[in-house]
C-alpha cells in the first residue's frame, strides 16, 4: 500500500444551517463548526506561517454564509491568505481557476454541509484528482468538519436517523471521497446518538473501523494509517474484525440487527490508534499530567 505523504484532519463538527438535519432533530442556528483550538492545530499541521488556505463549501446549502465564517475564524488567528471555493455544480469543478488555486495552495478544508454534495459533485473530476494526487506526493493537509469528515472515508454514510438505526437498511452507505481506507467516519457523534448507526454500517463492512468523531473533537490521520485524538471530547472506535455473530444477512429489512463481540475503543485527546495494526496507545502523559 502507497504510504501517503499528506496528512487529514477529520473534525466531528458542530450544528450549522449547512447541515443537513435528521428527522425531529433541533438544528441550533449558529455556525460555529468546532473551537478555535482544532483550528489552530490545523494551521500548526500546515506548518506554514500564514498558509494559503482554501475552503472548499461545497458540502454546504449555504457555501457564502459559511465562506464568511470561515475567514472571520481564520481572520482571529491571523491567518491573511485564506481563499473561499463555491463548486455548485460539476462544471465548477472543472473551472481552471479553482484548479490552479488547489494546485498552489497550503492547507486544504472541507467545510459542513451535506457529504452527499461532496461526492457526487465532486467524485471522478480534476479538482479531486488533484487534491488526491498531492494528498499521496506531498507534505499537503487536508481537514473537513462534519460532511467535509464524514466524506474522507472510502466507504460513507450518507443517511440513517439514530432513532431508528438499529434497524436493517435504516443506515445508508455509498463510496466517499476515499482519502482514507478501512474506515467509516460519523460525526456529532454523541451530541445526535449516533453509536447505533455506525455499528450497522460496521456490521454491514466489519472489515472497517468506524470512528465516531464528538463535536469539538477530531483525528490527525498521519500515513493512511495512524490517528491522534486532538479537541475536547472523545473519538469512539467500533472494531468488527472480530464479530462471532451477525444476523444482518439473514434478517428482512426493518428488523433489528444483532451484533456480537462488536470492539470498542474511547479516544480522547492524545491517544492514538493504528488503522492497519487496530491497536489502542493511551497518551498516559496526559492522563498522569
Amino acid at each position: 500500500m502507497e504510504i501517503p505523504k499528506g496528512k487529514l484532519i477529520a473534525v466531528g463538527g458542530a450544528e450549522d444551517k449547512g447541515t443537513m438535519p435528521e428527522k425531529d432533530f433541533i438544528q441550533m442556528n449558529n455556525l460555529n463548526f468546532f473551537e478555535l483550538g482544532i483550528l489552530k492545530r490545523f494551521v500548526e499541521v500546515v506548518g506554514k506561517p500564514d498558509p494559503l488556505i482554501e475552503v472548499i463549501t461545497t458540502a454546504s446549502s449555504i457555501p457564502e454564509e459559511v465562506g464568511e465564517n470561515y475567514l472571520h475564524a481564520f481572520g482571529k488567528m491571523g491567518c491573511t491568505r485564506v481563499g473561499v471555493i463555491h463548486i455548485k455544480n460539476r462544471d465548477d469543478a472543472q473551472n481552471p481557476d479553482y484548479i490552479e488555486r488547489i494546485q498552489k495552495c497550503e492547507g486544504l478544508m472541507f467545510s459542513g454541509g451535506n457529504q452527499l454534495r461532496l461526492t457526487s459533485l465532486l467524485g471522478g473530476t480534476p479538482f479531486i484528482d488533484i487534491i488526491h494526487e498531492r494528498y499521496i506526493n506531498e507534505d499537503f493537509t487536508i481537514a473537513g468538519t462534519s460532511a467535509g469528515a464524514m466524506a474522507m472515508s472510502n466507504t460513507m454514510i450518507y443517511q440513517g436517523n439514530s432513532t431508528t438505526a438499529h434497524l436493517k437498511g435504516e443506515v445508508k452507505l455509498t463510496t466517499g471521497l476515499s482519502f482514507v481506507k478501512g474506515v467509516i467516519i460519523d460525526s456529532h457523534f454523541e451530541k445526535r446518538g449516533r453509536f447505533g448507526r455506525l455499528a450497522q454500517a460496521v456490521g454491514l463492512n466489519p472489515g472497517s473501523i468506524g470512528i465516531g468523531l464528538g463535536e469539538d473533537t477530531g483525528v490527525l490521520i498521519t500515513e493512511g494509517t495512524q490517528m491522534e485524538a486532538i479537541g475536547s471530547g472523545c473519538v469512539i472506535i467500533v472494531d468488527g474484525h472480530n464479530i462471532k455473530h451477525s444476523n444482518i444477512a439473514d434478517i428482512s429489512e426493518g428488523s433489528p440487527i444483532s451484533l456480537e463481540n462488536l470492539q470498542v475503543h474511547v479516544m480522547v485527546k492524545g491517544d492514538r490508534y493504528s488503522i492497519e495494526n487496530r491497536t489502542f496507545k493511551a497518551d498516559f502523559i496526559s492522563a498522569v499530567g
